[in-house]
């Protein structure tokens, strides 16, 4: 009885610290990803260059693009990149992000141009995939957050990869082209793991979902932004 005790005050413990801390965000940028065709699918790897800062981890950008001259845009269904078999709870899972994913883009995208379905002068065309995703795993998650052992274990990890143990995570790739010539506008390939959010340890796909909200205010931030348009938000 004294040891159940005795960790359940361990419990209690660790997530007053982490309160008291504040938490983490619900997903944060990987240290890296991996730059070849799998995880590139949407254009040639080798044109993409390291970001800088909070750019993404890998990015191409149209020498003398006019984000200006463009005031429409054509966003296709959110494609599925994942290397190897999808069971089919993995494969409801992974539909579901790129569902919500069409819907986050969609709603920062028209802050700032006219969301159309046809190609035409001054439209551009958004594809974007997910490569990869990997849910949390909710009982290493609670035992890594709540524990003090855990805590100190998911420090260690995350000094030793860039990320805590049983958080998820994400890979994704968008790309810009000219709905009318084809010609490439843009891309970005980046990854993001999950953070330590204790309100939603149980939602084992909250992280990836975190992420997807982040990049569709990421990207909708950078069109305003080149557009050169006043009261943009970073996310």
């Amino acid at each position: 009885m004294e040891k159940k005790k005795k960790i359940v005050c361990m419990a209690l413990a660790g997530l007053c610290a982490l309160v008291l801390l504040g938490g983490c965000a619900g997903s944060y940028q990987a240290r890296s990803v991996d730059l070849d065709a799998k995880n590139s699918p949407l254009v040639n790897p080798s044109i993409l260059k390291e970001g800088e800062g909070d750019q993404a981890l890998y990015r191409y950008v149209k020498p003398g693009f006019d984000a200006k001259k463009y005031t429409k845009a054509i966003i296709d269904p959110v494609m599925i990149s994942k290397d190897g078999e999808l069971s089919t709870s993995e494969m409801e899972s992974f539909q579901t992000l790129a569902n919500n994913a069409y819907v986050y883009l969609t709603d920062e995208l028209k802050k700032y141009v006219t969301i159309v379905n046809t190609p035409g002068p001054g439209t551009m065309r958004v594809q974007w995939a997910i490569i990869d995703a990997d849910s949390a795993k909710p009982v290493r998650n609670t035992l890594s957050t709540f524990i003090p052992i855990g805590m100190g274990l998911s420090v260690i990890k995350l000094a030793a990869v860039g990320k805590q143990s049983g958080v998820g995570e994400i890979t994704t790739e968008i790309k810009y082209t000219d709905a009318v010539t084809g010609e490439l506008l843009g891309a970005a390939l980046d990854r993001r793991v999950g953070g330590k959010d204790v309100t939603e340890l149980w939602s084992s796909w909250y992280n990836a979902d975190e992420a997807l909200k982040y990049w569709a205010k990421r990207i909708g931030y950078v069109l305003c932004t080149e557009k050169k348009l006043q009261g943009c938000v970073e996310p």
